[in-house]
């Protein structure tokens, strides 16, 4: 017999039949996300993971993944997300500020210290504002994850702020930007998907991205220096697994318990990773005869001291409720 599918969820989702003596309906979502697939990005091992978790539940759904661009770009699947032309992804959140500027706090400079205080952050007031946010924009979180990253560059390293003078840099999102011009950079906007080309083009002299995309999309051929996050990591930035709204309401219970415990699963196998990939991207660029320095405390604090003046300034006088979600933040010890 056939299963029967919500209405809603006939309109937003595709459907796969397979035919096994007797015709049996399954609902196929599809997953887009902008990392290398099969190359060992731990974002696509969390969705191919996913993917495997909801099958095994044999709740008449499955998980097709588009990895690399290949289904939405990745200034595209917000959009996409949200109108239920895509049912879920894995998406540096930062990327959808220019339609919720309250997204830029989740890559604000300085604001995560470590992995230990991103796990801390996950559960408190500030995500809970973040994910109210995106609740009300149509997407849902399955799983909270947080990169850290540095900075690379084909000039010269980069540490103080007079090192990025007169670079033109990729920042990854509008509160490093206002940051870094106000130390002297000139500034390039773009996923970190595209960083490569801009690179060996000469658009970019250098970039500030995550740990793991410096590794998965081999960086390494193009920069001279690796700024590591170390003891002092500026960078962090929050890239959940989200589902369309539209979506998920079209789902049966047993398909939406199977989808929260895979995403579950999935935030846990990246919190036991997330800390040795900084060390995995070390090791790659040494490899690769790149010259890797770390921030000093001094350098962290030159920066954070213009970040404030910069950045969380900004975010606090023209996104609504932005003092609050910086509040809500840095009260998280």
């Amino acid at each position: 017999m056939t299963r029967q599918l919500k209405p809603a969820a006939t309109a937003a989702l595709g459907l796969a039949i397979a035919f096994s003596g007797i015709a049996s309906a399954e609902t196929v979502l599809r997953a887009s996300h902008q990392f290398p697939g099969g190359q060992g990005d731990v974002r696509d091992e969390m969705v191919q993971m996913m993917a495997r978790h909801v099958a095994e539940a044999d709740v008449g759904l499955n998980i097709q993944v588009y990895p690399g661009q290949s289904l939405f770009k990745a200034n595209e699947q917000w959009g996409a997300l949200v109108r239920g032309r895509l049912d879920l992804t894995l998406l540096p959140l930062d990327y959808a500020s220019g339609r919720h500027p309250e997204f830029s706090a989740t890559l604000m400079p300085g604001l995560v210290r470590n992995h230990e205080h991103a796990k801390r952050l996950n559960d408190s007031e500030y995500m809970e504002m973040i994910h109210s946010v995106i609740e009300e924009g149509g997407a849902r979180v399955l799983a909270d994850t947080w990169l850290s990253g540095g900075f690379a560059s084909s000039e010269q390293c980069i540490t103080s702020p007079d090192t990025v003078s007169g670079q033109n840099i990729r920042a990854a999102g509008p509160a490093f930007e206002q940051m870094l011009q106000a130390a002297g950079a000139s500034i390039a906007s773009m996923p970190s998907s595209e960083v490569y080309t801009a690179m060996q083009t000469g658009v970019l002299d250098a970039a500030n991205t995550s740990s793991m995309s410096f590794i998965s999309f081999r960086l390494y051929e193009q920069v001279e220096c690796l700024t590591e996050p170390g003891d002092f990591a500026l960078w962090f930035m929050y890239e959940p697994v989200l589902i369309s709204e539209q979506v998920w309401q079209g789902l049966n219970e047993e398909q939406q318990a199977a989808l929260a415990e895979a995403g579950k699963a999935a935030e846990e196998f990246f919190s036991a990773e997330a800390a040795a990939i900084d060390q995995q991207m070390v090791e790659v660029y040494e490899e690769n005869g790149i010259e890797v320095v770390r921030m000093s405390e001094e350098d962290y604090n030159a920066w954070l001291e213009i970040a404030q003046e910069t950045s969380y300034k900004n975010f606090a006088e023209n996104v609504p409720n932005g003092q609050a979600i910086i509040d809500a933040a840095l009260a998280v010890e």
